[in-house]
């Protein structure tokens, strides 16, 4: 039986000597926050309908399952690039030749190249569509602003072409448009043929720091600068069987969509530099010392960072006051990559280690080296490489082994960019060398990140300039993973269900599935929600055993090759056994969030108990004040006997005759066969709960019942309950203990916006005296409540998924708009601003 109730209804059944008890609470929730209801139709969208009719239709190129098809097809484009940085000048002079195989089904009268580089002139699309506000919040205009603002109006880094000739040397009729090259062909390239041209161009390196960009220089203040080079030459862009030529404008969010092949790269920068690049080195008894060359074989087989090029040297080399006015030429050659990217300076240091990846013969070292000047140090001496070294490790367990021999992490003015085998990273110590935790976490998080994405999407090569999401919230789901191998509570922002509820609950948003250029609050929803999607996949929906089944069959089937959403959705599904269409039809196809709400528990024991005279009794009827207060008028009845008969008299009480009762109950366990007598020698608990989809995102409901005994125990519910009634449903348990509370939810895995609607019974808010007097001042205490433990679960992370000590505001208890800090015009601006801000890890 429920003792200490203070509401509750009792049936007694004496016949059958059975009792049940119910006790029912039902939290206030207005019907008017629903939608009114057709009254003659059904009229719920169905959130389990199948995707078949909104993904492409399967076909011989791309399956039902999200494999290849039999006869899948992608194009190729060998480089050969010379190329030489004036550094007077800060100009970029190359000179390519390009082989590209037609390996499509398609005859081709022409090709489409990008020219990203025009992204920088003045009258580009990016500048002149751009609703970018530069006036700082405050309102106050600095010299520094305007300086930034001017430079990107004046500067001019757009790509000169200054010829397009075939192999023989004569021109080819080509047309510019903005930031695409249509070279036309000679003769039409039918399938299985190639075509080899060349192209010969130049352009203006921009100030990184002035203009912006993924590429650019820093000036330093010794007046030595870095450069990080990217989209520097015309490439081919992607012809596909599922959008034809890709060759929608770059317009600065939606990245790079590019063919696979081989380079051979030479690159003349001064004597005096050190360089790293895309690919392995070709020359090194060209461009290394003896001693470096030396250093560099020995990081080969360490466990721990080489200096290749020691600080010392670095530092030396810096601080010549004659330049030199030679130069030397590095040569890299990179196979099966989509793209190259360079650093050059002679402020760098370098440091290098061994990576062990696959097993038996496939058993291979790859080297993880970092390239950073002085200004870099403590900070990156300790933690890129590893960073690296710890990427690779945790990635290839995920998907597949990493193939390419090196991998490199470059300081510079860019925040966090990725390209083969190499990247670019901005966080960085203060002028004396010291650094907070927040630095070096970031540190850490972006070179993580921006390493990952050799495996999305340099190898599982998607279209970023379509979706965004497909290699940058992967890799940040990824990214999630490694960073907790990295050490126990590991601060990540992205990954974790509680640090997406605002985002979720705020307005300006759109869904995933949304073009990369028209995203509002492009981190938020590019990189947080579909890794948080995903984390959530792994550890409440599918379970880690067939999620990382189901993604590693994802990432194997497609390495090397171009997947789309569709490919991505079926072979998850394909290779779990699991039909996950509701799941992407919520998290990627629309802005519902998750808020699930008990609304109503009603609980009932039901077990064998023998008469008893103490069995509860009907309460007696309530006397209101005007029945008290009329009592004693004159009554016309009592002026008139003759009115009064039986009716008027109050019933006697009926005797209960208690031994008739006990025997007829005795007779009756008698009576009941062994296996059911068995049954009820344990009591039988039935707890129903009601619940209501308020947010409108279908998800599984984890309920936590709390028994009378202290114990408790986790029942899940898969999402599948909802697909009769998306809006509400009802839900009986049976159990053998006594159910005194529920808590929906009481793990957080579910991005639930507002907890406060699910425990049950519900928590009263104390007032702000009484929590004076507690002494608590609004922080949870772990005292066992339900409630509270929600809470402190949830401050764990604040808005954006810091810890708590690094965001007081939030973890104090204190609220804000629904928006929250995510709703800024900042995130809801789907360009990144030109003008650099501090970096925030996983940007790229």
């Amino acid at each position: 039986m429920i003792l200490g109730a203070s509401r509750f209804a009792s049936t007694w059944l004496a016949t059958a000597g059975l009792v049940a008890v119910a006790l029912t609470v039902a939290p206030a929730m207005s019907q008017a926050q629903l939608p009114p209801r057709s009254p003659d139709k059904f009229n719920q969208d169905d959130k389990f309908r199948q995707l078949e009719e909104i993904l492409p239709t399967p076909n011989d190129y791309r399956t039902a399952s999200g494999a290849p098809g039999a006869r899948y097809w992608q194009q190729r484009a060998d480089y050969s690039i010379d190329v030489t940085l004036d550094e007077a000048t800060n100009r970029v002079n190359g000179a390519e030749t390009i082989t590209y195989y037609n390996q499509s089904p398609d005859t081709l009268n022409y090709l489409w190249l990008q020219l990203d580089a025009n992204l920088f002139r003045p009258d580009s699309d990016s500048n002149l569509t751009s609703t970018r506000h530069f006036t700082p919040a405050g309102g106050e205009i600095t010299p520094d602003l305007v300086k930034r603002v001017v430079a990107r109006e004046q500067f001019d880094g757009g790509v000169t072409i200054e010829a397009v000739t075939d192999a023989q040397g004569r021109p080819l009729a080509h047309t510019i448009v903005k930031t695409m090259m249509r070279v036309d062909l000679p003769q039409p390239l039918k399938p299985g043929e190639q075509f080899v041209f060349g192209i010969k161009w130049h352009y203006e390196v921009n100030d990184a720091r002035l203009v912006g960009g993924r590429t650019g220089y820093e000036t330093f203040k010794d007046g030595n600068k870095v450069y990080v080079i990217a989209q520097w030459f015309p490439r081919l862009a992607a012809y596909t069987d599922a959008t034809g030529w890709q060759h929608k404008q770059y317009l600065g969010s939606g990245e790079f969509t590019l063919e696979l092949g081989d380079y051979d790269v030479r690159i003349t920068v001064p004597e005096d530099h050190i360089l790293a690049a895309t690919g392995v080195l070709q020359n090194p008894e060209e461009v290394l010392t003896e001693t470096q060359r030396q250093r560099l074989e020995q990081a080969k087989s360490s466990t721990t960072p080489v200096d290749v090029v020691t600080a010392e040297e670095a530092k030396a080399n810096e601080s010549k006051t004659d330049k030199p006015l030679g130069t030397k030429t590095w040569r890299f050659r990179a196979e099966n990559v989509r793209d190259f990217a360079f650093a050059t300076s002679r402020k760098f240091l370098w440091d290098a280690m061994g990576v062990p990846v696959g097993e038996g013969d496939d058993r291979r070292v790859v080297l993880a080296m970092s390239f950073y000047p002085n200004e870099g140090q403590p900070l990156w001496g300790t933690y890129s490489t590893h960073a690296i070294a710890h990427t690779i490790n945790v990635y290839s367990r995920f998907t597949f082994d990493y193939p390419y021999p090196v991998a490199i992490s470059v300081m510079g003015p860019v925040g966090g960019m990725e390209y083969p085998m190499i990247c670019f990273n901005g966080p960085r110590p203060q002028e004396d060398g010291s650094y907070s935790s927040r630095t070096k976490y970031a540190l850490i998080s972006v070179v993580i990140h921006e390493v990952g994405h050799n495996y999305f999407p340099m190898i599982v090569n998607s279209d970023e300039r379509q979706w965004t999401w497909m290699d940058e919230g992967i890799n940040t789901f990824l990214q999630y993973l490694a960073e907790q191998e990295w050490e126990d509570n590991y601060p990540s922002s992205r990954g974790e269900p509680t640090a997406i509820v605002e985002y979720m609950k705020s307005r300006d948003q759109v869904p995933v599935m949304t073009n990369s250029e028209s995203v509002l609050q492009f981190g938020n929803n590019a990189y947080a929600k579909p890794a948080t999607a995903l984390n959530i996949l792994r550890e409440t929906i599918l379970g880690r055993d067939l999620f990382d089944f189901a993604f590693r069959e994802y990432a194997r089937r497609w390495k090397f090759k171009r997947p789309m959403p569709a490919d991505f959705f079926r072979t998850m599904e394909d290779a779990s056994g699991v039909d996950l269409d509701w799941f992407w039809r919520g998290w990627f196809y629309s802005t519902d969030h998750c808020d699930l709400a008990l609304e109503k528990v009603t609980v009932g024991i039901l077990e064998l108990a023998p008469p008893d005279s103490s069995a509860p009794s009907e309460p007696p009827p309530v006397v209101t004040l005007a029945q008290e207060r009329n009592r004693n008028l004159p009554k016309r009845i009592d002026a008139f006997p003759e009115l009064n008969d039986q009716s008027n008299e109050t019933p006697k009480p009926t005797e209960v005759d208690l031994d008739k009762l006990k025997r007829d109950y005795e007779t009756f366990v008698e009576s009941l066969p062994p296996e059911d007598r068995h049954l009820f020698s344990t009591p039988h608990c039935f707890t129903t709960v009601e619940i209501r989809n308020v947010g409108g995102l279908v998800m599984p409901v984890i309920l936590e019942l709390q028994f009378a005994d202290g114990t408790s125990d986790i029942v899940r519910i898969p999402a599948e309950i909802w697909r009769y009634d998306a809006e509400k449903v009802t839900k009986t348990l049976h159990t053998t203990k006594e159910v005194v509370g529920v808590v929906l939810d009481p793990r957080l895995e579910t991005a639930d916006v507002d907890t406060s609607n699910n425990v049950w019974p519900p928590k009263e808010a104390k007032s702000r005296f009484q929590l004076f007097k507690s002494g608590r001042n609004g922080n949870a205490q772990v005292n066992g409540d339900a409630a509270e433990r929600l809470e402190q679960l949830r401050g764990r992370f604040g808005s954006r998924g810091r810890p708590a000590a690094a965001n007081n505001a939030e973890s104090n208890g204190r609220t804000r708009d629904a928006g929250g800090e995510t709703n800024t015009e900042a995130n809801r601006r789907p360009n990144p601003d030109p003008v650099p801000a501090p970096h925030r890890p996983g940007s790229d």
